[in-house]
């Protein structure tokens, strides 16, 4: 199938033809004019309701001007039309409560003073009051209004301690002067500053309604570092916490895999705003799979768990909005509203979610020769220690077996140590090691690359990401991986930092992959003439414009990649587009194989994960009710359905086993050997 990009449908068009009639229309001078008093609070409103919130402002924002390096929050004084556009289109979604376009309007973030500032705060009230009154007008139904406040940078851009709790203070007292329903600081990654700006409304405005929101990965734990659990549990001990809940980080089915393990509140009402899914950057901006009814039947599931505040984050637009008003139910009972779910299970929450995986990183080699055999082919450079038996293997025309693991996000080694151990007894040639997918902080690779070939003894190949390092810890890192016997490496740009951190983390991107394969290549020569470092190069055969992706393939292979791993293959349009590349080219393929293990994890990568294409009759192989060995079944079949196809001209295997199942790998090699019997 196609890789979805969507742009604005008609409706989003609307909002741009809006906004070019009221762009020039002034929201009134600093001084406030206008208070609004909701004809109903919002605890009289959720004692009787589940309540709908808007979805994305900044993403949407980005993709009705086609341009994501846009910080939305100046549209508010720059084009006021265009934010009041959005609101009316949330509100005719079914939004019961508007946030403000103020959710990156820290001064660092703005990069402005306290004057302009406050210009920027207030105009965002003004622009979602009025849009609130003539919807209450025109339809008579409560609607509220929250003043969004995210979390603040704690360092200035030269490193020194920025007050935060001033700033905080300062807004609290913005919005509490424009007369907002609901204070909502969502996308924290701890209680911090929070949960004293939300005492110090209370202080302030007593009847305020405050809601406190955690952004947490898919397995569960925020940046910095805490399981959703723990920061529930903490905020639940806030008094001035009306709501506790998360938003964005993750897609809806990882949402409700950690809604269902977590223990929700029983005297706060619980807030789910999840992301539309995972972007993918193209040119300067973030695309999203388009999922709206996906969407939805994910938040039916995470509402049935007693969450009363339900709406959606990055990626959204006015029609998942209008899914969930539609489809979840919205009448309730007061006593549903805490919601009581089992205790959350520890070991659970440092796994993988169930059913799903994260974009898997492929792998980006390097040029160890650009010498040639007798026969005219690219032989392995003599200086490469013939220890190294994937490369041995890989340049000898035999099939190679690279597997994936994922490194953890704690400490706890244990696991996949195990892992390593069982797949060098099953006979794969080298190991395979992502570094922080998605940009969120998993165990380093290269340090869980050098611990596991101590162990294991066998080649492990760790990704760099360009994202992290800059040139001096890239240089440093090499030459420590280097002295530590890591010879193989995956070099790739990296996904960018994602959104809800940008406030508190920075790319570094001093490189991309190719530059970076450039400067590896002169260290070969300068540092490692006598045996060089070998880097391979990730390919999605699943972009949309494939010519270009084959063009960034030659460059990385004049850059010195000798090998590559693709994105997974499934349909005959991905095997199509390999054979010509590889016919093109002339380079080394490792096509990659992920089995989908159940319905809900060929669902979640169909709907969720940009770039990888499952065809339709991929997914009717699956069954809802499947038991984990039937799923996996499936998996397996259908894998060894792609890879006899692919086998007449790839020249091995990059496999990515979903939640590191190494039992999987006996299955598939059991299967390949008997295949090879068979041939013989």
């Amino acid at each position: 199938m196609d890789m979805k990009t969507p742009e604005p449908n008609k409706k989003d068009k609307a909002v741009l033809e809006s906004s070019r009639k009221q762009s020039e229309k002034s929201c009134g001078s600093t001084e406030i004019k206008i208070k609004r008093k909701s004809i109903m609070d919002i605890r009289e409103y959720l004692r009787a309701h589940r309540l709908v919130t808007d979805g994305a402002m900044g993403t949407y924002y980005a993709a009705l001007k086609k341009q994501e390096s846009l910080v939305s929050e100046w549209a508010n004084i720059n084009e006021p039309g265009v934010v009041a556009g959005i609101h009316r289109a949330y509100l005719a979604a079914g939004a019961v409560l508007i946030r403000t376009n103020t959710f990156a309007a820290g001064r660092q973030v703005l990069g402005t003073g306290i004057k302009e500032q406050e210009k920027i705060v207030r105009a965002a009230c003004r622009i979602a009051r009025k849009e609130i009154a003539a919807h209450t007008a025109r339809t008579g139904k409560p609607c509220f209004l929250a003043g969004d406040i995210g979390p603040l940078r704690e360092l200035s851009e030269h490193g020194e301690p920025a007050d935060t709790g001033a700033e905080y203070r300062f807004l609290v007292d913005l919005f509490l002067e424009e007369g907002v329903d609901a204070l909502w600081f969502e996308t924290f990654p701890d209680l911090g500053g929070m949960g004293q700006a939300a005492a110090y409304a209370k202080e302030k405005c007593p009847g305020i309604f405050c809601a406190g929101l955690f952004s947490v990965n898919q397995n569960g734990y925020s940046a910095a570092g805490i399981r959703a659990s723990r920061l529930i549990a903490q905020a639940e001990r806030v008094e001035a916490l009306d709501a506790v809940g998360l938003n964005c980080g993750v897609g809806s089915a990882h949402m409700l895999h950690i809604v269902e393990n977590l223990h929700l509140p029983e005297y706060k009402y619980f807030c789910a705003l999840p992301n539309a899914g995972y972007p993918e950057q193209l040119q300067s901006r973030m695309v999203f799979v388009r999922n709206e009814n996906y969407f939805c039947r994910n938040m039916e599931r995470i509402a049935a768990h007693g969450v009363s505040i339900v709406g959606a984050c990055c990626g959204s637009s006015p029609e998942y909005i209008r899914e969930i008003t539609e489809n979840v139910p919205l009448s309730r009972p007061e006593a549903d509203r805490g919601g009581r779910l089992p205790q959350d299970k520890e070991e659970k929450s440092s796994a993988v979610c169930a059913g799903e995986k994260t974009a898997p990183q492929i792998i980006v080699g390097a040029d160890i020769s650009g010498k040639e055999n007798a026969d005219g082919k690219a032989g392995v450079d003599a200086r490469i220690r013939t220890e190294n038996n994937f490369l041995m293997r890989l340049f000898s025309r035999k099939k190679v077996i690279a597997v994936e693991l994922d490194p953890p996000y704690d400490a706890d080694d244990a696991k996949i140590i195990a892992a390593a151990k069982r797949l060098k007894e099953l006979g794969v040639d080298i190991i395979t090691i992502a570094d922080s997918p998605q940009g969120r902080s998993r165990m380093d690779s290269v340090l869980t690359a050098v611990k596991l070939t101590g162990i294991t003894g066998m080649p492990v190949m760790p990704h760099v990401c360009c994202r992290d390092k800059n040139m001096i810890a890239m240089r440093s890192m090499l030459l420590g991986a280097y002295a530590n016997e890591i010879r193989n490496f995956l070099f790739v740009t990296g996904d960018p930092v994602p959104g809800e951190l940008r406030s508190s983390a920075t790319g570094v991107f001093d490189y991309n992959s190719m530059k970076l394969m450039g400067f590896v290549r002169e260290m070969n020569r300068e540092h490692f003439a006598d045996e060089p470092i070998v880097y391979g190069g990730a390919l999605n055969q699943g972009r949309v414009n494939f010519d270009k992706e084959m063009e960034r393939t030659r460059k990385k292979i004049e850059a010195g990649a000798s090998y590559f791993l693709t994105q997974p293959v499934y349909g005959a349009e991905d095997i199509r587009r390999l054979g010509q590349l590889k016919q093109t080219l002339k380079t080394r393929l490792l096509a990659g194989i992920m089995p989908l293990v159940s319905y809900r994890n060929a669902n979640f990568v169909k709907n969720e994960l940009v770039g990888i294409n499952v065809p339709d009759e991929v997914l009717a192989a699956y069954r809802p009710d499947m038991g984990r060995e039937e799923g996996e079944e499936a998996g397996v079949r259908i894998a060894f359905g792609v890879m006899e196809k692919l086998d007449c001209f790839v020249d091995g295997y990059y496999f990515m086993l979903p939640f590191n199942r190494v039992g999987l790998m006996e299955k598939i090699i059991s299967g390949m050997s008997t295949a090879e019997g068979e041939k013989s």
